[in-house]
């Protein structure tokens, strides 16, 4: 039984912080890797940030310095440590398993909302 719940979203002001958090159960997250994508408003999605099953970490430039992402097997989670954020990083962000996820390929969350005022 696999799930992937989000959570940490919420509404801030630029310069502020978050921590989202992709809790999983039914597989243990070290086995796997993992993405963040997120989804404006009236926008394409976007790749954010992705951990392998190694722990190997890349992200698109526009986060880099700022989202920091990060497993911890003990809680079984997937984390996005947000921090400097901008205006511009607000949108709807998805937890996703990678493709090649033994467990399960491709699978989303259901999204956690971030919204940056300025």
């Amino acid at each position: 039984q696999v799930q992937m719940v989000e959570s940490g979203g919420d509404s801030v002001q630029a310069g502020g912080s978050l921590r989202l958090s992709c809790i999983v159960s039914g597989f243990d997250v070290d086995s796997c890797g993992f993405h963040w994508h997120r989804q404006a408003a009236g926008a394409e999605r976007e790749w954010v940030s992705t951990i392998s099953a190694t722990n190997f970490v890349d992200y698109t430039d526009s986060v880099k310095g700022r989202f920091t992402i990060s497993k911890d097997r003990t809680q079984n989670t997937v984390f996005l440590e947000m921090n400097s954020l901008k205006p511009e990083d607000t949108a709807m962000y998805y937890c996703q398993t990678s493709v090649t996820c033994p467990a399960v390929s491709g699978y989303w969350g259901q999204g956690t909302q971030v919204t940056v005022s300025s």
